[in-house]
């Protein structure tokens, strides 16, 4: 990558975070209305880190264990679904599985787990699955209907066996944002949710999208749907998942790699 095209893409990074700190506001109230923008002064920005916890305070209190975010019927949903983000990975690794159709894919399921899993797309399509319509809400303001089919998250945590010591899943991707191995920095996409989330009924690992396998574009060969927050929490071209007790030393220490760049962790609707 150029460094003319790195410093568009930092421009671009900067940009989607001065539209998120509108949106963290109405998040706060566990309302997504749109990216309205607020202030761009320090010390609004400051307050994000109080909002964030009052944000997940409240997402627990409006929308407890049992809550299910909105599903619709088959008539709903969009012809073509909408891609974001990285739409086609450039790292080598990924390449490489694609060209045979992700034969060789292999999901790893490590850290704080009694027995570490390593499941293939195979096996993944053949454990029980879940389908599911809802609305995918985009951080910078746009939604869409899709039908997911995927094996539950909560169902391969519970093959790995997570300790009393795990309290987050962080799903490690194959996409790196500032093209692969950029000076050496690891910029792959990476996400978190807590456990409480990830046994949730809609969180699941999808393979399938509107009744065909996941485009590359949509994050092919896995993504994760975690359909009760905004679509940054939807961790595309899923390589592999670690369980941990915190993720303050993981990269920035956010628990994502837009929340390094100062998005919500919560992130919830």
């Amino acid at each position: 990558m150029s460094a003319k095209a790195y410093t568009l893409m930092r421009a671009k990074g900067r940009d989607r975070r001065h539209l998120l700190r509108g949106a963290v506001a109405a998040a706060g109230a566990a309302m997504l209305t749109g990216c309205d923008r607020l202030s761009n002064n320090a010390s609004f920005v400051e307050n994000l880190k109080g909002a964030q916890k009052l944000s997940h305070a409240a997402g627990r209190i409006l929308a407890p264990k049992s809550a299910m975010a909105q599903e619709f019927s088959q008539s709903d949903v969009a012809p073509s679904f909408r891609g974001n983000g990285t739409l086609d990975p450039r790292d080598a690794d990924y390449r490489e599985l694609r060209k045979d159709g992700f034969s060789g894919y292999r999901l790893k399921v490590t850290g704080l787990v009694e027995s570490p899993l390593e499941l293939s797309l195979e096996q993944l399509r053949a454990l029980p699955s879940r389908t599911q319509i809802t609305r995918h809400d985009c951080v910078e303001g746009w939604s869409c209907i899709g039908k997911w089919k995927g094996v539950p998250l909560g169902a391969v945590l519970d093959q790995a066996r997570p300790t009393g010591q795990a309290k987050f899943v962080v799903f490690r991707c194959f996409d790196s944002m500032e093209g692969p191995s950029l000076d050496g920095r690891d910029s792959r996409y990476y996400e978190s949710i807590d456990l409480e989330e990830a046994h949730h009924a809609q969180t699941i690992l999808a393979y399938d999208l509107n009744d065909k396998p996941l485009p590359v574009i949509n994050g092919a060969p896995i993504r994760c749907r975690v359909e009760r927050q905004l679509g940054y929490k939807q961790a595309k071209y899923v390589k592999a998942i670690e369980l941990v007790e915190s993720f303050a030393a993981i990269r920035g220490g956010k628990g994502g790699y837009w929340e390094d760049e100062g998005y919500e962790w919560y992130g919830g609707i």
